[in-house]
């Protein structure tokens, strides 16, 4: 086997070990594209030749700004295996984070997906008087393609790639992450090849044997999908790129994947629709279905519920769970969440469905595993995100940050040491920002982020995110943002579930023209009230929800209110949503 320590090493490990015929996979004009090994890494090396003929040498900036396909992976090996330093771009970018990020990396070559994203680039090229060239993966008139590399390669003097990879060293800076996170100017997380080798073999350890077909559909643009895509490649696991977040449940049933990524957001869509589903059976098969669910939701691990419970549950699968796995294609052994928490009804339910759901934690900044929940025994725990990896140390601070030390933590912030300085401690630990505790002294649980922990009027303090968690388990609500920071009380700005809250409306009799009349309707109010009462119980006087104001926009990437990953931009939605948040509090 080879000796990996460097991300590109990863050819030849599959050269070696994991040749096949489909490597990575992508649909185009309804047939599946597949990349074998060898087909692969000759276009890694052809790419590779095309940008040392155009001039990129060792540290140059090359970046990609692209949905997934397999162009990607390609372009992403042809850059790091020359010594470059690969910066990712998501496709939702502003035209602001464009011109930072391409002027603070000063990157030379922009690879762009479609003709919208080029013209996109373009035009920043020409009004900030910016010189980079620009290859497309479509072909697009007058543009060069990123295949025409494999030309201006084999027209140039011979190279011998080989000593390029021979002076690129573990600890050299293979990428330039630049996150915006929630708030600020971006800031680029510099991550070296040692980083991303350690959490690629400390993280595989979670993957069951027989596990060799994954779907991917995260943005290879984050850390987390791209880590998970090395891990897939290291392990010999075939990728098959879902075609859109739209064709998702197709793509699971057609390619019939052994597991995938996700972020609890895309799995409680998932259940949603599965127990909306149920609520349209009637009679006997609507009763078993929920008696199946409910089943589910008391799931524990390792048979703890003892030997009546695993019967039941055996006849469960049978009739109700076996429909649940063919609606994701029949054959999951492992889906990974991460991104955010993730509700621990989610996990029992899929656990109890033979489906088992692994949590796992980390940051851009570690590259980014930190702890992970596994299969074997004793390797998971609800309400957790598992274990703490291999070679990475935390502790928990006085005020319950968790602190991090590891080969998976960054170099640095690229041209930033104030920022480093900031997070990196004298002892080198990582201080991550989140709050946290070790359950049992083993298990890792994150309770919310310290710097969205706030203080209400009378000086209690509110972890918005538990709350949050917590009412989104309604099939009414689709996004919640907790508010209140010294006001007198905790309020919510809520976006419902507009599809589960309209069939509501026609059980209930409430006729309407669209979703602005409807939750103007008294009686939607109410329904949202007696959501809110409901959960209100679970938390102390001071933490439940006193006032809300319902919304009818949702919160998209593009809209500026969620990160790619999904997690809420709360600074941009109190600006935006300024008037209502007014409207709650001096009219209290």
């Amino acid at each position: 086997m080879a000796t990996i320590t460097r991300v590109f090493d990863l050819l030849e490990h599959s050269l070696k070990m994991h040749r096949r015929d489909d490597m990575v996979a992508a649909k185009q004009n309804d047939i599946w594209n597949k990349y074998s090994t060898d087909e692969f890494v000759d276009q890694v090396n052809s790419v590779s030749l095309g940008l040392i003929a155009s001039g990129i040498e060792k540290d140059n900036k090359v970046a990609i700004m692209s949905a997934n396909r397999p162009e990607w992976n390609i372009c992403d090996f042809a850059i790091m295996q020359i010594g470059a330093t690969q910066v990712p771009m998501y496709p939702t970018l502003s035209e602001n984070d464009i011109k930072f990020i391409l002027r603070d990396a000063e990157v030379k070559i922009v690879f762009v997906s479609e003709l919208a994203l080029y013209e996109k680039l373009d035009n920043v090229r020409k009004t900030e008087e910016l010189e980079f060239k620009i290859f497309s993966y479509d072909a697009i008139d007058g543009v060069p393609h990123w295949k025409d590399l494999f030309e201006i390669g084999k027209g140039a003097e011979p190279v011998d790639l080989q000593l390029y990879r021979d002076r690129i060293l573990p600890e050299d800076l293979l990428t330039l992450i630049y996150t915006s996170g929630t708030t600020g100017t971006p800031k680029g997380v510099m991550l070296t090849h040692k980083n991303l080798v350690s959490n690629v073999i400390a993280s595989s350890v979670m993957y069951p044997e027989g596990f060799k077909k994954a779907l991917s559909f995260l943005p290879l643009s984050h850390i987390f999908e791209r880590m998970v895509l090395y891990m897939y490649f290291y392990l010999g696991i075939s990728v098959y790129y879902a075609q859109s977040m739209e064709t998702i449940a197709a793509d699971l049933v057609e390619v019939k994947p052994h597991g995938f990524t996700t972020v609890p957001r895309l799995l409680e869509k998932v259940y949603d629709r599965i127990v909306a589903k149920g609520s349209e059976l009637t009679g006997v098969k609507k009763q078993l279905f929920f008696w199946a669910l409910n089943l589910g939701l008391k799931y524990e691990m390792n048979g703890a519920n003892g030997a009546w419970y695993e019967f039941q549950l055996k006849i469960a699968n049978k009739l109700i769970f076996n429909k649940w796995r063919d609606a994701l294609g029949g054959n999951i052994l492992a889906i990974v969440s991460g991104g955010a928490a993730l509700q621990s009804r989610l996990a029992r339910v899929f656990w109890a469905a033979g489906m088992p759901v692994l949590e796992g934690y980390g940051l851009t900044e570690t590259s980014p595993v930190i702890a992970v929940n596994g299969l074997k025994f004793g390797a998971a725990k609800f309400t957790t995100v598992g274990k703490v990896i291999q070679d990475v140390e935390i502790k928990i601070a006085d005020d319950g940050e968790i602190l991090c030390k590891g080969l998976n933590v960054m170099k640095g912030y690229y041209k930033r040491p104030d920022l480093s300085d900031e997070v990196m401690d004298k002892d080198g630990f990582f201080h991550t920002g989140d709050i946290g505790e070790l359950v049992d002294g083993q298990y890792l649980r994150i309770t919310d982020r310290k710097k969205e922990i706030f203080k209400t009027a009378g000086g209690k303090y509110i972890a918005p995110q538990i709350l949050e968690n917590k009412f989104k388990e309604s099939p009414y609500i689709e996004h919640m943002m907790v508010i209140g920071e010294n006001e007198r009380f905790p309020a919510a700005l809520i976006l419902p579930n507009f599809p589960a809250l309209s069939a509501w409306c026609v059980r209930a009799g409430i006729n309407y023209t669209n979703n602005t009349e409807m939750v103007k309707n008294q009686k939607v109010i109410d329904k949202i009230q007696s959501v809110i009462d409901h959960f209100n119980q679970n938390f102390g006087s001071w933490e439940q929800i006193k006032k809300f104001e319902i919304l009818t926009e949702d919160w998209t990437i593009d809209g500026g209110e969620l990160t790619p990953k999904l997690s809420l931009r709360r600074k941009v939605i109190q600006h935006k949503y300024k008037d209502q948040i007014e409207k709650i509090y001096r009219n209290a």
